[in-house]
């Protein structure tokens, strides 16, 4: 039964692998180890008085276990611990075979692989702990790695402290418990590394409806998204926030001359030198084409022309990977919350075309809102 359960969860974790957005890693990992294990726990239930048997099951299922840690690093984007996983599977290979054919002795053979599954779970632990996102999901999957841990730890301090029979061949009660318990807890520990590959799912899919995939800004809904947002607030605390729209100039001639490669490349080096000049509670997106539009919170004219100026400059800095080239901006300030996005950015493209017109490689000051009289009452 164990065996059947573990290869349908095999099946979801390996057609997850091949279905799921590149960007979530170790599912191919788990997969393997799944078969892996379910491979060692046949060949443990099978091999009889065979010590080569044993050996090589326990060897299978370190391998097994080692790589759902290289999984769950993979996973969290850290660096695979492979000198760690080939340390594991030698050391329990050695030691457990000079305790069993050189020195007899099987409550230190429990102790050593108690250790050794012990340290791969505290790695994963380690890495979920430092690098997880907090949410349920997470926790939920620590949680599970911590309860198994702590099952290997008292199995192994058992051995070695008060020699009880912890023997899983046999018929004892403590021999039930831990491997009908195990058995749950692998799969478990499975379900869960699927949760939090499903949350991270969602996280990229929603973070794909609102990202332009090749500058990795802000498309036009996730830039309507942050602006109203930042208009609330503007508008509780009564600041000022400003727009730039900004145009690369002659792009038609860069696609033309480059080809559409480089003209990418520009696009992309423009995003990061953008980004470069701006404070962490700017926003950029890229609305199309050569179009990108800086969102500045709190921030009045005067500071929004000094940021033009700044990303101007910085783009006048000469960088081999990319041909040279400059931008056109239209800078709008908006201080009445009374006006909308639409608004705004018609304010700005057309302090842009006027920039274009008088030159490109320039900014333009929109004109400022005309506010409608009020009757008095």
């Amino acid at each position: 039964m164990f065996a059947n359960e573990e290869e349908s969860i095999y099946v979801v974790l390996y057609s997850a692998h091949l279905n799921f957005p590149k960007e979530i890693h170790g599912l191919r990992d788990w997969a393997q180890a799944l078969v892996l294990l379910v491979g060692g726990v046949v060949m443990f239930a099978l091999h009889g008085n065979s010590n080569i048997v044993l050996l090589f099951a326990n060897v299978v299922m370190t391998w097994g276990l080692g790589l759902m840690m290289i999984g769950t690093e993979r996973f969290y984007a850290v660096r695979p611990s492979w000198w760690l996983f080939h340390l594991s599977w030698i050391f329990i290979a050695v030691l457990l075979g000079y305790w069993m054919w050189i020195a007899p002795d099987f409550l230190t053979r429990v102790a050593i692989s108690s250790v050794v599954v012990f340290t791969l779970h505290a790695r994963a632990i380690f890495v979920i702990l430092k690098h997880g996102d907090r949410h349920f999901s997470m926790w939920f999957f620590v949680t599970l790695m911590v309860i198994e841990s702590v099952m290997v730890a008292v199995r192994g301090i058992l051995a070695v402290a008060s020699n009880n029979d912890v023997n899983l061949l046999g018929n004892g009660v403590f021999a039930s418990l831990y491997l009908a318990t195990a058995q749950f807890m692998t799969l478990m520990m499975t379900v869960g590394f699927m949760t939090v590959c499903t949350w991270r799912l969602q996280v990229t899919l929603e973070r794909r409806s609102t990202m332009d995939p090749l500058t990795q800004t802000l498309n036009r809904r996730g830039f309507s998204d942050i602006y109203a947002k930042e208009h609330a607030l503007m508008r509780r605390e009564g600041t000022f926030m400003t727009m730039l729209n900004i145009d690369i100039d002659h792009f038609k001639k860069i696609n033309d001359n480059f080809g559409h490669a480089v003209g990418d490349c520009v696009l992309v080096d423009i995003a990061q030198m953008i980004a470069k000049a701006l404070r962490a509670s700017d926003h950029v997106a890229r609305f199309g084409g050569e179009e990108f539009v800086v969102l500045l919170p709190a921030t009045g004219l005067e500071r929004g022309l000094h940021i033009a100026e700044r990303i101007q400059l910085t783009l006048r800095t000469v960088r081999p990977e990319v041909p040279p080239y400059t931008v056109s901006i239209g800078v709008a300030c908006q201080s009445s919350a009374e006006e909308g996005l639409d608004a705004l950015l018609i304010r700005a493209d057309k302090a842009l075309y006027c920039a274009k017109e008088r030159g490109r490689d320039r900014y333009e000051v929109a004109a400022e809102v005309v506010q409608p009289l009020r009757a008095r009452a």
